[in-house]
């Protein structure tokens, strides 16, 4: 991993920061970010792993995933904004991929609203293809809700 990122597995102690971080990223769309017993509640489920992405020494992102037999979602992914666009987001992503390889994946799907243009371009430009719309998935504070593309990356 390039740019001093490095990443491990979430856990009970990072909680707070990963809802702190879920918070900001979400709040910019308009969206409602989940909370720390979400968070929890989510990582406890069956198949679900986490990643908390740090770079010098800060948390400075996290996914969580799901896996069940060779397939996987992207549940969600949070970058903080001070570290946007500077290689977080495809790190963070990219060792998620790694991590469902790892687990027998062939198919890893995710939901992104398509009002995202900087997340739809990172998911192209890994390889993720649309293949679906859900209409008006994505409620937003003070504006028209955002139809989910729905996008799969098939790994080899």
């Amino acid at each position: 991993m390039s740019a001093g990122f490095t990443s491990r597995p979430l856990g009970a102690l990072d909680l707070d920061r990963a809802a702190s971080l879920h918070r900001e990223a979400f709040a910019e769309l308009g969206e409602r970010g989940w909370t720390r017993q979400e968070i929890a509640e989510l990582l406890a489920s069956p198949g679900v792993a986490g990643l908390l992405l740090r770079q010098d020494g800060n948390e400075i992102g996290f996914a969580l995933c799901r896996t069940a037999a060779d397939e996987a979602e992207l549940l969600t992914i949070a970058i903080q904004a001070s570290h946007r666009r500077r290689g977080a987001g495809r790190a963070l992503l990219e060792c998620t991929i790694a991590l469902v390889r790892e687990h027998g994946v062939r198919s890893l799907f995710l939901e992104v609203g398509d009002d995202n243009p900087a997340a739809l371009s990172l998911y192209r430009q890994t390889g993720f293809a649309p293949v679906g719309r859900r209409a008006g998935y994505y409620a937003r504070a003070a504006r028209p809700a955002a139809d989910a593309i729905v996008m799969s990356l098939v790994l080899k």
